[in-house]
């Protein structure tokens, strides 16, 4: 527990300032995390990251989350997923190039995986974009629903959530969990009243737990793929914490479905 906080400390004095700087830091430092982040899924897969497959995977994430389009001026409006499609292009030409040994379901993890990654990644630049306080709101439903189900369900859980996927998940911890986001967002948006814009008050406290619902799902998704590969944790990039995607796995799916919402 104790190095679980320093390190844990230590992370979040390195990601606060980005995030508050924000414009192209921001967006090049979240890039390269999610480039991290494929990499420790293809290492789950005991995949070669420095591969033709690793590396156009792990740019394709990148060109994913960084708004090229916004400072390569040829670029399309949506030049950031035509160049992700070029290099899911790439990927899928080693089916032909090593037809014998590279087929496309070979091709098919990585770039999932890079999808999968990118996807969340690039809404939490979406939402930096938007505003701060768009970005802090994320985090507390993300934070609050990790805290309230661990302690709710160290004391008062019984009943198993998914025990095939997470063991140690119970039904009592989840609702506890999204208890804990709807208690610490009211508290939040009281203080911030332009941050559940363009949603009434008591509706944004029901997308609430809907987002703490996502949040919990996609630990719950992150779990079931480290349980397919029989590994504990996506990497040790933060001791005590594990990897990138162990950090993120929650937001990954909290800033899409607040997308969805109109929130930014």
């Amino acid at each position: 527990m104790q190095q679980r906080v320093i390190w844990g400390a230590i992370a979040l004095a390195i990601f606060l300032p980005f995030l508050w700087i924000g414009d192209l830091p921001f967006q090049l430092f979240i890039g390269v995390l999610a480039m991290i982040a494929v990499s420790e899924l293809l290492r789950m897969r005991r995949l070669e990251v420095f591969s033709f497959e690793g590396v156009f995977a792990m740019l394709a994430a990148f060109s994913l989350v960084v708004p090229l389009q916004n400072y390569l001026t040829f670029l399309p409006v949506d030049g950031s997923f035509t160049i992700f499609g070029l290099l899911m292009f790439f990927i899928l030409a080693g089916t032909v190039i090593s037809s014998d040994t590279y087929a496309f379901d070979d091709a098919a993890y990585p770039i999932l995986s890079s999808l999968y990654v990118g996807i969340g990644f690039q809404n939490l630049v979406n939402a930096r974009m938007a505003g701060l306080d768009k970005v802090f709101l994320a985090l507390f439903i993300v934070w609050a629903t990790d805290t309230g189900a661990y302690f709710i369900g160290r004391r008062m859980g019984r009943r198993k959530l998914l025990p095939k996927v997470s063991p140690n998940k119970t039904i009592e911890g989840s609702l506890g969990g999204i208890l804990s986001a709807v208690i610490v967002s009211l508290v939040f948006m009281l203080f911030d009243k332009d941050v559940y814009a363009p949603h009434h008050f008591l509706v944004m406290l029901i997308l609430v737990a809907i987002f703490s619902i996502f949040a919990q799902f996609g630990d719950l998704v992150e779990s079931a793929i480290k349980r397919r590969f029989a590994v504990k944790d996506s990497g040790n990039f933060i001791p005590g914490h594990g990897g990138i995607l162990d950090r993120f796995d929650s937001m990954i799916f909290v800033f899409p479905i607040m997308h969805l919402f109109g929130l930014f």
